[in-house]
């Protein structure tokens, strides 16, 4: 028989890929979001949450609010630790985090730094995975940028991608009533330069556009050329930005970054 988890975020980009694996392991897989139509819950006020954590033993928590950088995560995390404690059933909640979220002082990073910190001082069983960005992120960047004649692009700053399901594979490996701690992070195969790297999917996708490379400023930029970002001891994910590239320009889906995209 397997076991009741519970995923946050559940109908996003990464957790429903999650919600996916863990359902085709035999587990009882409950996903979590607003809209829900069997466990709709609201992480900003903790409505409907201890409906939806009743038995559960693992919570993988996915929810992010990218698109507001963050802003509530800590919020959302409050509540889910409170219900978790109510719940009295959860031995391991799962947490997805980013490489270089104690390094970079962007303020998406420090505020998924900021939830580690709440969960680790929450006494719950924990396991925290960092991972680079996903490939999805260069898509979008480079989406967004090549909606101009001549796309800009960040200059010097080297990345990491790596694809989102071997991501999801890692979390559902990892969604076990025993907690694992802060386990050894998660970077793509291969680290590149952004540039470089937009051009590949501006080619892969038909496009063509030129990419100007741009100096920017302040310490968030800094950071991320000095690579505090990145994982070049943990480079243990296997497809390349290449293929990720390809497959978009074959099944036409150009502009498609996904909503838990990391930044």
């Amino acid at each position: 028989m397997g076991t009741t988890i519970v995923v946050t975020g559940g109908t996003g980009t990464l957790g429903s890929l999650v919600a996916e694996r863990l359902r085709a392991a035999g587990h009882d897989v409950r996903s979590l979001s607003r809209h829900s139509p069997d466990h709709p819950v609201d992480l900003q006020d903790g409505a409907g949450l201890d409906a939806a954590l009743a038995g559960a033993e693992v919570i993988v928590h996915c929810a992010s609010n990218t698109r507001g950088a963050g802003k509530g995560d800590d919020v959302a995390a409050g509540h889910l630790i409170e219900a978790a404690r109510r719940a009295g059933t959860v031995a391991n909640l799962v947490y997805i985090s980013i490489v270089g979220v104690d390094v970079v002082p962007l303020g998406y990073y420090q505020r998924k730094l900021g939830v580690e910190r709440l969960l680790e001082a929450s006494g719950l069983g924990l396991t925290i995975l960092r991972t680079t960005q996903f490939h999805d992120l260069v898509a979008m960047v480079t989406d967004t940028a090549a909606k101009l004649p001549v796309a800009l692009i960040p200059k010097g700053v080297p990345v990491q991608p790596i694809a989102v399901g071997e991501v999801a594979d890692r979390l559902a490996q990892l969604a076990v009533p025993t907690p694992s701690g802060r386990v050894p992070d998660m970077g793509g195969p291969q680290i590149r330069s952004l540039p470089d790297l937009a051009r590949v999917y501006l080619r892969a996708t038909g496009r063509s556009r030129r990419i100007l490379p741009v100096p920017l400023a302040g310490k968030t930029y800094a950071a991320f050329r000095r690579g505090g970002h990145l994982a070049p001891t943990h480079a243990v994910g296997h497809e390349t930005f290449d293929h990720f590239a390809a497959h978009r320009g074959t099944t036409g889906a150009a502009g498609a970054g996904g909503a838990e995209s990391k930044a």
